[in-house]
């Protein structure tokens, strides 16, 4: 395939596309990710619970293995904190739940951000540059081959009524006849809006 014209005011066109669609996907990129280390944040205190939950079950942990010591009533007060222990775990698993609803969000937020330009671009930009890829590749090939009246052809078929109007004499007549000439002509008008030298 040939993904750029031959001649500079087409090619220029082109790579400021190309930039700008790089551009533009490195902005999203780049917007995506700031988005999500923002959201990020709002896990601290999902964090919080966590450590202050993990905290709060050692430290009735560790009285419930001290009381178990204490005669008569230990096992009764171990049993007591030991409840305690239970509640710094739901607080634990309460702060995880929250860490992971934030880390969840973040993640299909950054996606989206991504995911939604890129689609616009490959809807819009690359079927642009596919088409333009597609058609320079076949006109350079016919050139290459020598096949002028073909490409005369298909500009008789493509070439707007000005165009056509502006040609000297009758161009249609002069393909008819295999005229040289107005071949070389309407191919080099062809190629060139193919984006390749004549």
């Amino acid at each position: 395939m040939k993904w750029y014209a031959d001649r500079s005011p087409r090619l220029a066109r082109q790579v400021v596309a190309d930039l700008l669609a790089v551009a533009w996907m490195w902005f999203w990129v780049k917007l995506a990710q700031a988005v999500g280390d923002a959201v990020r944040l709002l896990r601290a205190p999902g964090d919080g619970l966590v450590d202050a939950g993990r905290n709060l079950s050692e430290t009735f942990g560790d009285a419930a293995a001290k009381a178990r010591e204490v005669p008569l009533v230990g096992g009764k007060l171990a049993d007591a904190l030991d409840r305690g222990k239970s509640a710094g775990g739901t607080l634990s698993d309460a702060g995880s739940t929250q860490v992971e609803a934030v880390e969840t969000t973040a993640l299909w937020l950054t996606i989206a951000l991504i995911a939604i330009p890129l689609a616009f671009l490959l809807i819009t930009w690359l079927p642009l540059r596919l088409r333009f890829a597609r058609r320079a590749a076949v006109a350079r090939r016919l050139r290459d081959q020598g096949r002028f009246d073909l490409l005369a052809l298909h500009a008789l078929n493509t070439l707007s009524l000005k165009d056509l109007a502006a040609f000297p004499g009758d161009p249609v007549e002069g393909w008819r006849r295999q005229d040289a000439e107005v071949i070389r002509a309407l191919a080099a008008r062809q190629l060139r809006a193919a984006g390749v030298n004549p």
